[in-house]
């Protein structure tokens, strides 16, 4: 059973993102609870929308159980229910490059984040479509965001000088940041303490916002100039787990702030392989392949392996990825035309309200 403070969310609100005791009892749960099979099998779906290349970055669960991609470049909406039943819908804004990664609010709201489009996109709970103002606009402004424990949502430096957040009410702000960069990070996770960090691209030093809103940095061990990481996982102990871009090596943050890297099965200097990265249900962490020909993942003992993939091609297969209601990883197309899904197949999948916690429901 889910806490008390998690059992209080009610209707399209989205769980207390601070009740770590109550996330990490749960996941241990689950990972007591073992999986039918192991290695896992992987398998593919049709979708109804993949004619573009940088199609979708990501997937955010909202309360009625539906999964909407990101749309990147693609000129749909695209979701896939609870049955797994996939469907498209009309956007409102459109275009190349224009959205990178969402987030689920307190509202029960997604929100796209802005790469290069000049105004917010979000679909209500009710599937209602709208646009809204933004402070700062650009060229690949923010890649992924996430929300803190006030309700805010941070959105992610990329190419922007500056911090650019929305808060529960929707009011857009900016903020100075610390360190600036171009291509600076790309994607971000929060910790067991309430800090948002975010993912080093080509930044060369990591960048975090406490849960009271102060802006620090921090020493990283590795670095890539192509851009070492994109996206972050939290894994059950509470360590933040940098997904590898170009980086060949691991790193990762534990709870007490330190950071050290480890090594990788597949760790292709020249290979873009992997974009964001998804907690499942038996503890393990599966980096979503990029240009990765072989997927990778960490156990919850932190024993990294590779397994086969059902469908790869060198170059934007997928962006991003979520657990579905069954506990199976998806990953969601990029410019893959199949849908494509680790079955897991765990003995006590994460349950709904924890699969939209702020930790894992989100790029």
């Amino acid at each position: 059973m889910i806490g008390a403070a998690m059992a209080a969310a009610s209707g399209t609100k989205v769980i207390n993102p601070n009740v770590w005791a109550d996330f990490s009892t749960l996941v241990a749960q689950s990972i007591a609870g073992g999986v039918v099979s192991s290695p896992p099998t992987v398998s593919t779906y049709s979708l109804m929308h993949t004619n573009v290349n940088s199609a979708y970055t990501g997937g955010v669960l909202n309360a009625s159980g539906d999964v909407h991609f990101i749309p990147q470049s693609a000129n749909k909406g695209q979701k896939i229910d609870s049955a797994g039943v996939v469907s498209t819908y009309s956007l409102v804004y459109t275009g190349n490059y224009q959205y990178y990664g969402g987030v689920l609010d307190t509202n029960g709201e997604i929100h796209f984040i802005n790469a290069s489009a000049s105004v917010g996109q979000k679909i209500s709970a009710a599937g209602v479509v709208s646009t809204y103002s933004l402070v700062y606009t650009g060229g690949s402004s923010y890649r992924g965001g996430v929300l803190a424990p006030n309700g805010d949502i941070h959105f992610v430096p990329f190419q922007a000088t500056v911090g650019q957040k929305i808060s529960s009410a929707g009011v857009v702000s900016t903020y100075t940041l610390v360190y600036r960069v171009s291509s600076g990070y790309s994607g971000g996770c929060l910790d067991p303490n309430g800090n948002i960090h975010f993912i080093p691209s080509q930044a060369t030093v990591g960048m975090k916002i406490s849960s009271a809103g102060a802006v620090s940095t921090y020493s990283l061990m590795h670095t890539h100039e192509f851009g070492a990481y994109a996206g972050g996982v939290l894994a059950p102990n509470g360590d933040i787990h940098f997904v590898p871009y170009y980086g060949t090596k691991g790193q990762k943050i534990n709870s007490s702030g330190v950071v050290s890297t480890y090594s990788l099965v597949y760790s292709g200097s020249n290979v873009a392989k992997y974009v964001g990265g998804v907690l499942a249900p038996d503890g393990a962490i599966y980096f979503v392949p990029y240009d990765g020909t072989v997927g990778q993942k960490i156990s919850s003992a932190g024993v990294v392996s590779t397994y086969a993939l059902a469908f790869a091609n060198l170059g934007y297969m997928c962006g991003g990825g979520f657990v579905d209601a069954n506990g199976a990883v998806n990953f969601v197309n990029d410019g893959a035309a199949r849908g494509q899904k680790v079955n897991i197949t765990p003995n006590i999948p994460f349950s709904a309200a924890l699969r939209r916690t702020a930790w894992v429901n989100k790029f």
